[in-house]
């Protein structure tokens, strides 16, 4: 009897996160990682098919290795939790860069870290849900682009330390999900998700590269809506 491939995602209570639980439900064994125990509960009885999949709540900027204990095998470890802060620079006070990089780099960073025997036991294949802003810088979007930049960093390095890891970095524009909303509100301007990506669209980007051959590495996708605006 063949064992399924397992999966932790991060930030998967929600968009994109979501998406990509639902994506990878008939195939994976799923660890649905968030800080919302209830919510996560939600997405896993939400899932298609006979899916195995269990809500791993956790305070990803607190993850320690009991956190991660039980894990000897991870096949694919999913980066999608984030947040975002607008604001000019001269707005943005130290607290809030401190948050973002807390959020988007360094819990990424630890997470991988402590999950990095496991990956290597399955050759596994980490996946970094980035963003248009981790290729270039908006204004009032600088401490969100600088915390994506460096996720970018950390993404090219992990893949030329750990050579035997696949590890792909997936930059969509907007995403018509509830943080988009929120920016939008911050922006003062409509919420229009016919003009965004769907976050299913980012899910089946996922699929892509963790269904490459054997033989092929996609190390980045970049994805922007048809419509809308381009960042």
């Amino acid at each position: 009897m063949s064992v399924r491939p397992n999966a932790l995602i991060t930030g998967a209570s929600r968009g994109v996160g979501a998406a990509i639980a639902r994506a990878l439900a008939p195939t994976h064994d799923l660890l649905l990682g968030g800080r919302d125990a209830e919510a996560l509960a939600e997405t896993a009885s939400g899932l298609p098919g006979a899916s195995a999949a269990r809500p791993w709540p956790v305070e990803l900027t607190a993850v320690t290795e009991a956190d991660v204990s039980g894990i000897d095998r991870l096949d694919v470890l999913v980066h999608s939790a984030g947040v975002v802060t607008l604001g000019r620079v001269e707005e943005t006070p130290a607290e809030v860069w401190r948050r973002t990089m807390e959020i988007n780099v360094i819990a990424v960073a630890e997470l991988t870290r402590l999950l990095l025997p496991a990956l290597r036991a399955a050759r596994g294949h980490v996946v970094l849900i980035n963003s248009g802003s981790g290729q270039r810088a908006n204004p009032n979007w600088v401490s969100y682009a600088a915390s994506k930049h460096a996720l970018r960093a950390f993404a090219d390095g992990l893949r030329l330390e750990e050579p035997e890891l696949r590890v792909t970095t997936i930059y969509p524009g907007r995403v018509a999900t509830d943080m988009q909303r929120e920016v939008r509100a911050r922006e003062g301007g409509p919420y229009q998700p016919e003009n965004y990506l769907d976050p299913d669209s980012v899910a089946r980007l996922v699929l892509t590269a963790l269904t490459a051959s054997p033989d092929a590495h996609i190390t980045e996708i970049t994805v922007r809506p048809a419509a809308g605006p381009p960042n």
